[in-house]
């Protein structure tokens, strides 16, 4: 399985300790979880989400590696046991997401899937050539909280110091 992951250029593209500040899916040293998306443009998006970035002027001064990772195939994700709201609901929802996945930890699950919360439905459809660049078809976006270090990944850096594409911006769910 490959999946992306944006990170600042002068860092590795995965987590190894637990200083990791607290996201969706994990509490204050609770690291780490290697969050990713199933497609550039998901990881891009969160991003976007998460920095509060919503005007392409603001786009000028980005300067990101986004990573290309194989995971291994033996990895299988779980679907976390709660509501879609929550799966994609603001801050307000970190806590519920973070019970989960303690439960999942402690039952010796190794990653989940979820809907992407950065992107909006359907807005992982990719591009296509069919006389000219066009649209792919729609297609929801999903993300991956892998927990622990995760040596056995590899990664390609597909841009050392990119900015998403400003078209995004109206695709993603932003923290407002």
């Amino acid at each position: 399985m490959i999946v992306y992951r944006h990170a600042d250029p002068r860092f590795p593209f995965l987590w190894e300790d637990d200083e990791q500040p607290p996201a969706r899916w994990h509490g204050h040293g609770e690291g780490p979880v290697q969050y990713l998306a199933d497609t550039p443009d998901g990881a891009w998006a969160e991003f976007l989400r998460h920095e509060g970035i919503t005007q392409e002027s603001e786009l000028v001064n980005v300067r990101r590696a986004l990573w290309a990772i194989e995971a291994p195939d033996e990895l299988r994700p779980e679907a976390p046991g709660v509501d879609e709201g929550v799966l994609v609901g603001g801050l307000g929802a970190y806590e519920e997401c973070r019970e989960e996945a303690r439960r999942l930890r402690k039952r010796g699950t190794q990653a989940l899937r979820s809907p992407s919360a950065a992107l909006l439905p359907g807005s992982a459809g990719g591009w296509k050539v069919e006389g000219g660049l066009q649209r792919a078809a729609e297609r929801d976006g999903f993300v991956f909280a892998v927990f622990g270090t995760r040596p056995d990944f590899v990664g390609w850096m597909a841009t050392f110091a990119g900015r998403p594409p400003s078209d995004l911006l109206a695709r993603v769910r932003h923290l407002l």
